[in-house]
């Protein structure tokens, strides 16, 4: 009778699972050795990765950008497979947009004399947090008030990346010149605009790190973070051009789609003489619809947020459940909410037009939280998002970025509530009559004069917080966490059982996503090199046992 084949199956048809079943099915030596199955409990592949279409406009709901493109195995291909370059326009075509209008709470555009000179601090402390500034880059006061903060915060009980830049802030004020006293901005004084411009680059982080605040973000985990050389970019066709091309290799049939697991038996013993007899495979998974499916290995590539609610879950996803060194490493580690607002202006809103210019960059600093000169017409929930723009210099989409607390907010807000609360904003940003002579962007040519004539036609937001198949978007490093817990997240169960080549029944359950990835989590590269990872260990283990 012919040897029974291991049955592989890959829970998560995103970038992790898709890239591990390609590199099980490519590889020359394996290609007839594994059975292997993908199973996905949503309607589409892709995971975190999803392009869309919004005003004849690509635009991604979920993972964007290439994060440099030297050494990238997504840039790779992208070229490979032709995905950079399309007749279709979409999402930041041209880049990052160039000139952005910084305004202020109730109408005030900011002089670059106010913006830059914090701008450029705010730059250089975050440089100087990557490690990515050099000593002549900075001048010696602020090289002094540099190390001073970050030993201080190193010192401090819970080093925050929030607690280095509120340090950093605070002792801006110390070493600054002083400087001829604003006047024109109304209730603004030069120290609260330029708070309010660091806080608009504090509110650009939030999303990067997907943390609803940054006092949560572990300071350390940044020396190990690392990003690829070369330009940020997006995908001409579209991110999910990338996924299609990585699972169009695996025969039909291969990913089975509306099939969502809900636990996951594993034998964390030695199996008896009598199983090992009757050749059981060791894992069995029960699905939603009350089908059981038995396999030699699972690699389980749901995300943070997923495992997070398996382990408070009475029932639990893992039966037995999880070791505690992982369920201790799953409750410590971060994993937030980020999500996309897109609107479309309607037709009649023409920013094409001869006589019309485009629609700004805008960048919008509020009052502090506990200001008495806040604008009631701003929504809570917009007032941490720095800026709405379109996703090209002449679309007629903008875009806002939204996380934590406002994302999940944002989620589940009406469309019409959604216009409202984004034309209010607005609205309470543009220069007023009294301050007119302040702008120098005529900004009534665009038609969005105090928000009478700002008009939208479809709202298209992700969802990735509520959505039972993700609970958010992607990991970080909380503070009492480290890189220790996503090495710990990443090893495969039984534990120490991995190298012992008489196992009955090694490797049974395997873990890969971007939060198994150590310097490269909260990125689709990072969960790419994780799939090849798990795939390679199975490998590995076959080819030294002679199978």
């Amino acid at each position: 009778m012919a040897a029974k084949k291991p049955r592989i199956v890959i829970i998560g048809a995103g970038m992790a699972g898709l890239t591990a079943a390609n590199k099980l099915y490519t590889n020359p030596n394996s290609k007839e050795s594994f059975e292997i199955c993908v199973v996905e409990g949503g309607n589409r592949i892709g995971g975190r990765i999803n392009t869309s279409e919004l005003g004849g406009d690509l635009i991604e709901m979920g993972a964007t950008w290439i994060h440099g493109i030297e050494n990238s195995p997504i840039h790779k291909i992208a070229q490979e497979i032709h995905s950079l370059d399309s007749d279709q326009p979409w999402e930041f075509m041209d880049g990052f947009l160039d000139d952005p209008l910084t305004l202020a709470e109730n109408g005030y555009e900011l002089n670059p004399s106010v913006v830059n000179p914090i701008s450029s601090f705010f730059d250089k402390l975050m440089d100087f947090y990557h490690g990515n500034v050099g000593e002549e880059e900075l001048s010696k006061e602020e090289k002094e008030c540099f190390l001073k903060i970050s030993t201080s915060n190193c010192a401090a009980e819970k080093p925050s990346l929030g607690s280095f830049l509120q340090r950093g802030l605070d002792a801006y004020w110390g070493f600054k010149k002083e400087e001829e006293e604003l006047k024109g901005y109304g209730s603004w004084s030069r120290k609260s605009l330029e708070e309010a411009v660091f806080a608009i680059r504090e509110s650009i982080q939030r999303p990067y790190t997907s943390a609803d605040d940054l006092f949560t973000v572990d300071y350390k985990a940044e020396s190990e973070y690392q990003m690829f050389p070369g330009e940020e970019i997006t995908i001409a066709k579209g991110y999910t051009s990338i996924i299609e091309s990585i699972a169009s290799v695996l025969p039909v049939g291969t990913i089975k789609l509306g099939k969502k697991v809900t636990k996951i038996e594993w034998q964390p013993n030695s199996p008896s003489e009598m199983e090992i007899g009757q050749d059981i495979r060791p894992v069995k998974l029960h699905f939603t619809d009350g089908s059981v499916f038995s396999a030699d290995h699972v690699i389980v590539t749901v995300s943070l947020g997923v495992l997070k609610a398996g382990i408070r879950e009475s029932s639990g996803m893992f039966d037995p459940p999880l070791p505690n060194s992982k369920i201790e490493a799953i409750s410590r580690l971060g994993y937030g909410v980020v999500n996309k607002l897109f609107l479309e202006l309607s037709p009649t809103h023409d920013t094409a037009s001869e006589h019309s210019r485009k629609f700004p960059f805008l960048v919008m600093a509020c009052h502090r939280p506990d200001s008495e000169f806040r604008n009631p017409k701003i929504p809570w929930w917009m007032r941490k998002t720095a800026s709405i723009c379109p996703i090209y210099e002449k679309s007629s989409v903008l875009f806002s970025w939204f996380a934590g607390k406002e994302a999940l907010e944002l989620e589940s807000l009406e469309d019409e509530e959604i216009i409202n609360g984004v034309t209010s904003t607005i609205s309470s940003f543009l220069p007023n009559s009294s301050s007119d002579e302040m702008c120098n962007v005529n900004l009534n040519s665009v038609g969005i004069r105090n928000g009478r004539e700002l008009k939208f036609s479809k709202v298209l937001k992700s969802k990735w917080g509520k959505d039972p198949l993700f609970l958010g978007s992607y990991s970080y490093v909380a503070v009492g966490s480290s890189g220790d817990d996503l090495d710990t997240l990443a090893m495969p169960l039984p534990q120490n059982t991995s190298h012992v080549s008489n196992s009955p029944h090694p490797l049974q359950i395997l873990f890969a996503g971007e939060a198994t990835h150590r310097t490269f989590y909260s990125t689709t590269h990072g969960a790419y090199f994780s799939g090849i990872r798990e795939a390679n260990r199975l490998l590995q283990h076959y080819q030294s046992n002679g199978v």
